[in-house]
């Protein structure tokens, strides 16, 4: 990791910068998947699934069979704990509602806020060299909870053309029922056109590397909502002389493993915990089955000592990391002070990794500092609010003179006499 001390606040944009390339360099490439899908659909999906994953694939829909055969090879151990989680994320989902909201704003004028489902959504689940079935968790239970009508999920085959049991026992467990073996920015592009075998949805969910963020970027363009711009995993911790270095080492190297476009971040007001981290790390990596991954990402890493809290806070809500770990004796300060942050774990004993899996938040997260602007993945995701309101002859006597007022000083003269027309024939 690269290791820096107090660094003066204009340089941090270039010392917290991600390793991620720009819309530009891939963008011809997204352009040119997507034309192609547009234009002949599942032929299309088939030809990128043979190019970028190597995988010739016939039936591009699970089948029933393929969702009966994955939940015979899957350890009772592993249902259990996909169980476990579903529960807690559905629980903490759940709590999520909210009743609707009606006021009365002047006698006679009732307005009244509710919630509907958006009917149709895409979720993609990335599959690449670890099939994250976890994700389908966090995406379909509050898809679930909130009662959209249709749920698509696209994710990629592996090389034997098929989908890892983990995923279809998770999709079925969440009652996701059309699932397709097709990846990448096809899959996004398939969701956004529909195709003869995926429908056209109305929102995409779910993360991926820079070629699916920028995919699901452009799909915002052909009228397609989209969750937040999600891409390459980022993790930040802050840690002081309570922090044990074991498990700071661990927690970094969590994120490091997601892939070599991962970045991870140590802030420290403590140089004996740098030290101590880093020869962590060092023990830690040799072990890991995914080590040349994480050394990657690692490599572009930072660890940063301040001699204050206050700078410290400073910078780490500059940077707004997608996961926010605080293992300091003064976890209050650094609640207090984080204003951008995808989700945040606190103490010793709270890895990120349960959040990923079990904890219930949901770690579909903005990344890349856009938690400056987005939400993570909550219930609200899959809802509209739609408002309502209802006057009476009484209610438009009362607010109908301020409407025509302003109506006539705005020039709308049709607004006002929608107005006047109604107050003559109550006159009457």
């Amino acid at each position: 990791m690269q290791n820096y001390s107090n660094p003066p606040i204009d340089q941090w944009e270039s010392i917290l910068k991600r390793p991620t390339v720009t819309f530009d360099d891939i963008e011809s490439t997204v352009i040119e998947v997507f034309n192609a899908v547009n234009l002949t659909g599942d032929q299309a999906l088939k030809n990128f699934t043979l190019q970028y994953d190597g995988v010739t694939i016939n039936n591009l829909a699970v089948s029933s069979a393929e969702f009966n055969e994955a939940e015979a090879l899957i350890d009772e151990g592993l249902k259990k704990a996909i169980d476990v989680a579903y529960d807690n994320i559905y629980k903490f989902h759940l709590a999520q509602q909210t009743s609707k909201v009606v006021v009365q704003t002047t006698k006679g004028v009732e307005c009244w806020q509710e919630k509907r489902p958006i009917q149709k959504i895409g979720l993609y689940i990335p599959g690449g060299s670890a099939p994250l079935f976890s994700t389908i968790l966090m995406l379909a239970i509050p898809a679930q909870i909130a009662g959209c009508q249709e749920i698509v999920l696209c994710t990629p085959p592996n090389k034997e053309a098929k989908v890892h049991p983990a995923v279809l026992y998770a999709a079925k467990r969440c009652g996701v029922q059309q699932l397709f073996k097709v990846g990448g920015i096809q899959a996004i592009a398939a969701m956004t056109y529909g195709t003869e075998s995926i429908s056209k949805v109305y929102k995409i969910f779910g993360p991926g590397n820079q070629f699916v963020t920028l995919a699901k970027q452009y799909a915002t363009k052909l009228g397609v909502a989209i969750d937040m711009p999600a891409g390459p995993s980022e993790l930040l911790i802050v840690g002081d002389h309570t922090a044990h270095p074991a498990f700071v080492a661990s927690d970094l190297l969590s994120q490091a493993e997601h892939g070599p476009d991962s970045q991870v971040i140590l802030v420290s007001t403590d140089k004996a915990l740098l030290d101590a981290v880093e020869s962590e790390l060092k023990l830690q990596i040799k072990e890991l089955p995914r080590k040349e991954i994480a050394k990657k990402a690692i490599a572009n890493s930072k660890m940063i000592y301040f001699d204050s809290k206050e700078i410290a806070a400073q910078c780490i809500d500059q940077y707004g990391p997608e996961h926010y770990i605080i293992c300091s004796e003064d976890e209050a300060f650094y609640i207090d002070h984080i204003h951008n942050a995808g989700s945040v774990f606190i103490g010793n004993y709270t890895p990120e990794s349960a959040g990923d899996y079990a904890s219930g938040t949901n770690h579909t997260l903005p990344t890349n500092g856009y938690t400056k602007q987005y939400s993570g993945v909550n219930l609200d995701s899959f809802l509209k609010q739609m408002t309502f309101q209802k006057i009476t002859k009484e209610g438009i006597k009362n607010i109908g003179p301020a409407i025509q007022l302003m109506a006539h000083e705005e020039g709308l003269q049709a607004h006002k006499n929608a107005v006047s027309l109604r107050l003559k024939s109550i006159d009457k």
